[in-house]
């Protein structure tokens, strides 16, 4: 039988992250070489910032509207919900990320210019390149594709925890369908999809490395080139995780303490 992890255990964990982190802070901050691979690292933060967030705001939307068809009455959008959310789980994010750059935006480009046409004869728009689809909006798309399956998974699941009852009596209280979503079922549901949610939003954090392998200028692609032109690749790729445990150890924190917040606000 499994030992119980007590409620007042001590997060030696962390503590021991922490110190290993200032260690690795001090380290770099004496060092040159740590110094010059970190700011050359953060040039490409940003990007990985904007990916992130930009993707993961974007897959929520979808997501929720997935999850949405998925509970409606139409069997036949209950269907095409579960299609889609069947089938993106099952392609490995670099393949989608992959289809995307290379089948995929290529093919809007044609439907793109194909539709317009009329607008192109009459000089209102120029016809679009492949090369006017920046990969950075390529890596974005594929990566909102295929997180926005799983996120539509967690609302559904969330949706469907709302007691019943509660929804009735919003029915008998003459709220409308948006009303009883807005007021009665998503409040409750976000308490219950945060934790799920919140672990899709750190694992966006380090698959929006995979962007890299589009030439994107994330921090994982300007360590490549780094350590490729000074063969420093131990400090360069070592300064690489430190700067990504930082990213996800700090959100992981924040949104534990988020949860605990809201499970005492709402705890009767």
């Amino acid at each position: 039988m499994s030992p119980r992890v007590k409620k007042d255990d001590f997060p030696w964990w962390l503590v021991a992250a922490v110190a290993i982190g200032v260690v690795s802070a001090v380290t770099i901050a004496a060092s040159d070489v740590y110094g010059q691979i970190l700011s050359t690292l953060a040039k490409g933060l940003w990007v990985t910032l904007f990916v992130t967030i930009v993707a993961f705001a974007m897959a929520s939307a979808l997501g929720l509207f997935i999850a949405l068809l998925g509970l409606s009455n139409s069997k036949v959008l209950r269907q095409v919900s579960r299609f889609y959310v069947e089938i993106i789980r099952g392609l490995p994010i670099l393949v989608l990320l992959f289809w995307i750059a290379f089948v995929g935006a290529p093919a809007f480009v044609v439907a793109w210019n194909w539709a317009t046409i009329p607008l192109q004869s009459a000089g209102l728009v120029e016809p679009m390149q492949v090369r006017d689809f920046s990969l950075l909006w390529r890596a974005i798309i594929a990566l909102m594709i295929a997180y926005s399956s799983f996120i539509a998974e967690i609302f559904r699941a969330g949706i469907q925890a709302v007691d019943v009852g509660q929804i009735e009596a919003a029915k008998a209280l003459g709220l409308s369908r948006t009303q009883r979503f807005r007021l009665i079922v998503w409040p409750q549901a976000f308490r219950t999809i945060l934790p799920p949610y919140s672990n899709d939003f750190i694992a966006m954090v380090k698959d929006s490395s995979l962007v890299s392998v589009l030439g994107v200028a994330d921090i994982t692609q300007m360590a490549k080139v780094y350590a490729s032109g000074s063969f420093r690749f131990f400090e360069t790729y070592s300064i690489v995780a430190y700067v990504y445990l930082i990213l996800t150890l700090g959100l992981s924190l924040v949104l534990r303490a988020l949860e605990r917040r809201l499970r005492r606000d709402f705890t009767p």
